[in-house]
């Protein structure tokens, strides 16, 4: 098996720190070539050396001089060779390094945070290179843009969530045509069995206080609402091709089986594991052949129980808005990303209580009027308009 050139956009988040684990520890297989992140200038530089990147790319825009710079105290800490990277720098650095011949790229890893990786997204389906897409939101708010892209060149679009990933496993057991629904699992976040009485108080802490995952601010948060298992289903509508009304969602708290597909026959096929995103990223990075070793498995020795329960739609409204919005295609993904995304910041701040996050997304979403197809442009006008239209609501709330 020959090695896979990655470029890793994100690379100092989660995902991006795991996936440099994953290649670091599989050389024969995956080779770093490129890395792309926000700001974090200090452990970009440490990345570049340890993987030998041949392009990095920076969002801030800090001087090219300045990154070559910190790259080079990075090696003389490490006592490893200066990989004297190509170095780029903006707002559009990431999207400029996702289609750079000079990285050589197979496949692209986007694990950038937020609508932000969309256009990243389409400028590497548009050279052709296949996108390991761990930002689902550039799918989500791009819908058909994305899809068109990938089609168009021929490039593949391949799931790293855990949900995606597994249901990708699970549906090489059967072909299209005998798939009957797609169950995706959810660990029902910090607040499960709560009713909203109960969860009206709840503070940012309590919110990020997650009982599985480590993530950032705004994922976590989007976990305790259930806005990011509507997300994964809108998700998996597009990436898999199977109606909304045959995706179904199921709590289960001990998140060992990371999704399902049900098959014609009734058979029901489990991706199960113990949550550990350096197997999806591997899975991802490495398909069609899996790499050994890139996680624990679960021990069959020892006794464990696992529980299934259904959502509570009343409680957790979200979920329901987003199957909706999901329906209705167009822009209205980017409306409900970007307006939640402003609430969740106006929740961290202090301006919005935790009930108001999807009260509000879900007024912006009502007075959302889409404007012709579907275009790059209309989305960012979409996003615009979203998050003004969600910044006075939060301003009425708190006043």
């Amino acid at each position: 098996m020959s090695s896979k050139n990655i470029v890793l956009l994100g690379s100092t988040g989660s995902v991006g720190t795991q996936t440099v684990d994953v290649a670091l520890a599989n050389p024969d297989r995956l080779a770093i070539t490129g890395l792309a992140a926000g700001a974090n200038v200090e452990l970009l530089a440490e990345q570049a050396v340890r993987v030998g990147a041949r392009s990095v790319a920076l969002a801030e825009p800090t001087d090219e001089d300045a990154v070559r710079a910190a790259v080079s105290a990075a090696a003389a800490r490490q006592g490893l060779p200066d990989p004297r990277p190509s170095v780029t720098t903006g707002p559009d650095a990431a999207a400029r390094l996702a289609a750079d011949p000079r990285t050589r790229a197979d496949v692209v890893l986007n694990a950038i945070t937020g609508s932000v990786g969309l256009k990243p997204t389409l400028d590497a389906l548009a050279a052709g290179i296949d996108v390991a897409l761990a930002n689902k939101e550039s799918l989500i708010v791009g819908g058909d843009l994305v899809l068109d892209a990938a089609a168009a060149s021929g490039a593949t679009l391949i799931p790293v969530d855990s949900e995606h990933s597994a249901i990708a496993q699970a549906l090489r057991a059967g072909t299209d045509a005998e798939v009957d629904r797609l169950i995706v699992t959810a660990s029902g976040g910090p607040f499960r069995g709560m009713s909203q009485d109960e969860m009206r108080h709840v503070t940012p802490a309590q919110a990020l206080a997650h009982p599985t995952w480590d993530m950032g601010k705004v994922i976590t948060t989007n976990s305790a609402t259930l806005v990011n298992k509507g997300l994964e289903v809108i998700e998996a509508h597009l990436l898999f091709g199977v109606p909304f009304d045959r995706i179904d969602v199921v709590v289960h708290p001990q998140s060992q089986v990371h999704s399902m597909v049900q098959f014609v026959d009734g058979a029901t096929i489990a991706q199960v594991s113990p949550p550990d995103m350096r197997l999806p990223i591997a899975y991802a990075l490495g398909t069609p052949q899996r790499i050994a070793g890139a996680a624990p498995a679960n021990d069959w020795r020892a006794a464990s129980t696992w529980t299934f329960e259904p959502v509570d739609d009343a409680a957790f409204p979200a979920l329901g808005l987003a199957r909706t919005v999901g329906a209705a295609g167009g822009t209205f993904p980017a409306v409900f990303n970007a307006a939640n995304e402003e609430c969740v910041l106006a929740f961290h701040d202090g301006r919005l209580g935790f009930l108001d996050i999807i009260d509000t997304v879900a007024r912006v979403v009502d007075k959302h009027e889409p404007d012709g197809e579907l275009t790059y442009e209309s989305v960012l006008a979409a996003e615009d308009w979203a998050r003004d239209r969600a910044r006075s609501r939060v301003a009425e709330v708190a006043s």
